[in-house]
């Protein structure tokens, strides 16, 4: 799980319907530590109205994620890259886990969401069903996108603004500051054109 809303649909719509379910967060690389408790409170949220058992990871730890990138250079660090290195760590700790603990199968969150790579999920997925011997469940969540997102705001779930990383919160902040550079610039250059016709007259 890699949050609350996005669990919605592969929950309740779907896994929980026909099969006996567990949720397992484990999510150490979310920055900062305020951030990754807010998403881990709003899996313990879900988990209630769902009355759904979850194994959670509570420790807050990204060193490992920084190390096995080389370090927080963002601009030396590809999107890709980072991605990978965050879909294989969850992947292999979840497939880990459910081998360990006798489950049947295990599946992910993140193929809900339309914005990661779900080719590159699903390939890393069926890697680690043939590295630990335990078969991962695919579908294609995405379809119930628009749902999940409804039904994620009628539960007062938190939904967070940024994917996780700090890489990402970065990525944000950078993002609007352009849109609102953009948008000053776009009022100021409507004030020029309407002062200019005002001229004319």
């Amino acid at each position: 799980m890699c949050c609350g809303p996005c669990s919605v649909v592969p929950l309740k719509q779907t896994l929980k319907g026909s099969l006996e379910v567990c949720g397992f967060f484990y999510n150490p690389n979310i920055h900062p530590r305020t951030e990754f408790i807010k998403r881990l409170e709003s899996v313990r949220k879900l988990s209630r109205l769902l009355e759904l058992a979850v194994i959670s990871h509570d420790e807050y730890d990204p060193a490992p994620y920084f190390a096995r990138l080389g370090g927080t250079d963002k601009k030396s660090i590809p999107t890709e890259q980072r991605c990978a290195s965050c879909y294989h760590e969850r992947l292999r700790y979840t497939a880990k886990t459910a081998k360990q603990r006798g489950f049947d199968f295990f599946t992910t969150s993140l193929l809900y969401s339309k914005y990661q790579n779900h080719e590159l999920i699903v390939d890393m997925g069926l890697d680690m069903e043939r590295k630990f011997g335990i078969p991962f469940y695919y579908e294609d969540f995405r379809e119930g996108w628009k749902s999940g997102i409804e039904e994620s705001r009628s539960m007062e779930l938190y939904r967070q603004k940024y994917c996780g990383c700090i890489f990402s919160l970065v990525e944000r902040e950078l993002h609007k500051r352009a849109d609102s550079s953009s948008a000053k610039e776009a009022k100021a250059s409507s004030g020029r054109a309407v002062m200019g016709l005002t001229d004319k007259k």
